[in-house]
């Protein structure tokens, strides 16, 4: 069964559609509103001053919100701040490095692009949830390898933990990747539109009810 924390719109930040705390906050917050189920906080600038900040208050927004907030491949940052967990990439710290520093109620997700045996090896290393993607043309990471939609069918049938989907996901063809097995979605650009974020937030955690295939719970 799913974890029921991981199930329906993954928010990510985006340094760049958010640059200030302010913006970050006030968007974050309009994303929670709208009935977003995990945030995930991406920063690649070396501000640590700026970035500790920010997680510390995004996590204090999540928290009062119950929901999870996830610290984009930094396990150090997400110690400091007590967020939920991590997400890592394949280039970013390991997840027994991970698990050792948060402790065993962490929750730890790991980017596996489109390769299903990478998959396999961070789901018996005891990772929470594994990513898939980029599924469609993605402006956040244009040169992303592209994943077919059939990689989400086998990782349904294959694997025993939640599947997100990431890459170019829109409210217009969010039920393909949902359909085809993804228990939550990845979205930044289209998720943080100013001035329609709460109302993008609502129509695609709006698509995971009306959807006929979308994983029982």
């Amino acid at each position: 069964m799913t974890d029921p924390r991981l199930h329906g719109v993954y928010a990510i930040t985006d340094a760049k559609l958010m640059s200030t705390t302010d913006q970050l906050l006030t968007q974050v917050e309009l994303a929670l509103r709208g009935g977003v189920r995990l945030v995930q906080y991406r920063d690649k600038s070396d501000d640590r001053v700026k970035r500790y900040a920010q997680a510390q208050a995004l996590n204090a927004l999540c928290q009062h919100y119950s929901i999870p907030l996830l610290i984009n491949d930094d396990i150090e940052l997400a110690r400091l701040v007590g967020a939920a967990g991590v997400h890592l990439g394949q280039s970013d710290g390991t997840l027994t490095e991970a698990r050792s520093a948060l402790g065993e109620d962490a929750l730890i997700g790991i980017t596996c692009h489109d390769q299903i045996q990478l998959a396999h090896t961070a789901v018996a290393g005891g990772a929470n949830y594994v990513a898939f993607g980029a599924f469609f043309p993605s402006s956040t990471k244009p040169n992303a390898i592209r994943a077919p939609l059939s990689l989400l069918s086998m990782a349904r049938e294959q694997l025993d933990c939640p599947i997100v989907a990431i890459g170019g996901i829109s409210v217009d063809n969010a039920c393909q990747v949902i359909s085809a097995g993804a228990d939550m979605i990845a979205v930044v650009n289209a998720l943080f539109t100013p001035g329609e974020t709460e109302s993008r937030a609502a129509s695609l955690s709006h698509l995971f009810s009306e959807s006929p295939d979308s994983p029982v719970q």
